[in-house]
């Protein structure tokens, strides 16, 4: 958890793109941009200089890239969380940054409010990936996950669900068990409030209390778990 100012570093090879992020960034009370810089090597040294707390970090750069970038970055300075910025929203591409070590991954079409909340959410410690891609990442999870023998031999066995994790599955009230499914299927706050007809603080109040049942830290790491223990088959 981080106390105080955020300090950010941004890095991609496009100064308008920059600009605009730097921007919105700044308007944001407790966040400041410590440095900026167009390749993964200049961010490199700028890591090592700044000691920023959070990265926005372009995928896509010449020499060294953001994928090749972060996970030289998170080698030698662990402290800092990387969020990735890319033009992709393949999962392939999402699940590589995250093995890498990144904590977020965005689309370059993100709005304001998706920006800052991201940021706050991965110098706070947890994970932010774009709505739009949560899907096919677990998509991705799940094709992973069904090539583990093992896994889906437990997975057949008794739906991949111990006595102690049924026993928060049916902590979870009927409506949190549906907003999680959808969360699951990558719909954001919004989405779920429209399909459930309820509303969007109904919504997050509602993923708070699956957070909390859960002993999660946010909705990436709850979709993780609630798919590996199987839950999205009950």
């Amino acid at each position: 958890m981080i106390d105080g100012e955020i300090r950010i570093l941004l890095v991609d090879d496009h100064g308008l793109f920059r600009e605009g992020v730097k921007r919105i960034l700044e308007l944001e009370p407790g966040m400041n941009i410590v440095g900026e810089c167009g390749s993964g090597d200049e961010a490199l040294e700028k890591v090592e200089l700044l000691q920023p707390d959070v990265i926005l970090m372009d995928i896509n750069m010449p020499n060294l890239n953001g994928v090749e970038a972060t996970n030289l970055i998170i080698k030698r300075s662990p402290s800092s969380r990387v969020i990735i910025l890319s033009i992709h929203d393949d999962e392939q591409y999402v699940y590589r940054t995250l093995r890498c070590g990144a904590s977020g991954y965005l689309l370059k079409e993100m709005d304001a409010e998706s920006l800052v909340e991201a940021v706050r959410v991965v110098a706070g410690g947890g994970t932010y990936i774009h709505h739009k891609v949560t899907g096919k990442l677990i998509n991705e999870f799940r094709r992973l996950s069904d090539e583990d023998e093992r896994y889906r031999e437990e997975l057949a066995a008794a739906n991949a669900t111990e006595p102690e994790e049924l026993e928060i599955w049916e902590s979870l009230t009927p409506r949190e068990r549906d907003v999680l499914k959808l969360m699951a299927e990558g719909n954001n706050n919004r989405s779920i409030g429209l399909k459930l007809y309820i509303s969007e603080k109904t919504v997050k109040n509602h993923v708070s209390s699956i957070l909390m049942k859960m002993g999660v830290d946010d909705r990436t790491q709850a979709v993780v778990q609630a798919i590996h223990n199987g839950w999205m088959k009950l």
